[in-house]
């Protein structure tokens, strides 16, 4: 890797709950969702500083990521630009390991990767409040995605409370199949201005038992669009040593908790050999 060439990771983002409070006159969900962000289970950005921006994209899941014109790598970086006169920015290199419409956040991960990548090229420090504006601006996961630390998300995804979490040891599983978040919304079918009739549970102390009690308000919408989803949540569920499991986002990955690494890598493999062909990671989500 050359000198000048500046990396970083884009760690999964992962819904650990995901209560959906509402639908908004303008159209937009009201969320509160408690996320964690994946050791194991990451892109990879790279920057080589330069005049202009450019993207090029390779990876496993590069042909899912959709035209250069519309990734959210160079919309952060033309967000940010327009508020940091003389932004130096450069050519993008991505590599896509995580799966795309997958409920990973993988997009919004990226995106936020390359505002980092790009605060490091010009000397901004990491609180800049540009950096936060312009992630915003990019995408309602980004803001989360620039800390990639577990966060309590409300309204849009713009509200942000840090959170204290012990690293959880996890399963994630994906059966392949894209799901678009926009089709999920549309599936769960508030009209605007409706609420949910389940409301969302108090917060706790305990993170952990947050997490017990939780759940997610767009499962049952997203299992009616791709029944896969339903069927790896009854495979993690079976695995020995789960003590829960729950689609993360829109879906369609599923995630298993579990009380050690060894459990989960154990799940992992078990989990490959049942479903060929799903792609499986064993993590510790953070």
């Amino acid at each position: 890797m050359a000198p000048h060439l500046l990396r970083e990771r884009a760690p999964a983002k992962v819904n650990l709950t995901l209560h959906v409070l509402g639908r908004r006159d303008d159209g937009y969900h009201e969320l509160d969702s408690l996320v964690a962000f994946a050791g194991c289970a990451a892109d990879l950005l790279t920057l080589e500083p330069g005049p202009s921006p450019a993207l090029a994209v390779s990876g496993p899941f590069a042909q899912a990521a959709g035209p250069e014109d519309g990734n959210l790598v160079l919309k952060a970086a033309r967000a940010l630009a327009a508020r940091v006169e003389g932004l130096r920015t450069g050519r993008f290199a991505l590599t896509k390991r995580v799966p795309v419409a997958a409920g990973l956040g993988g997009g919004s991960a990226d995106a936020a990767a390359a505002l980092r990548l790009l605060a490091r090229a010009n000397g901004l420090a990491a609180d800049d409040p540009r950096l936060m504006e312009a992630a915003t601006e990019a995408g309602s996961d980004v803001p989360v995605c620039l800390a990639s630390r577990a966060a309590r998300m409300a309204g849009r995804g713009e509200r942000l409370s840090p959170v204290t979490l012990p690293p959880q040891p996890a399963v994630l599983l994906n059966p392949m199949r894209p799901v678009a978040t926009a089709d999920v919304f549309r599936a769960l079918g508030l009209a605007a201005g409706g609420r949910m009739a389940a409301p969302a549970p108090a917060a706790f102390a305990d993170p952990t038992e947050e997490i017990a009690r939780g759940r997610n308000d767009l499962e049952a919408a997203a299992v009616r669009i791709a029944p896969e989803i339903g069927a790896g949540l009854m495979l993690v569920a079976s695995q020995t040593g789960c003590r829960g499991v729950r689609m993360s986002g829109s879906g369609a990955t599923v995630f298993g908790l579990f009380e050690t690494p060894q459990a989960a890598r154990r799940a992992a493999r078990a989990l490959s050999a049942a479903a060929p062909g799903w792609w499986v990671r064993s993590t510790l989500l953070r």
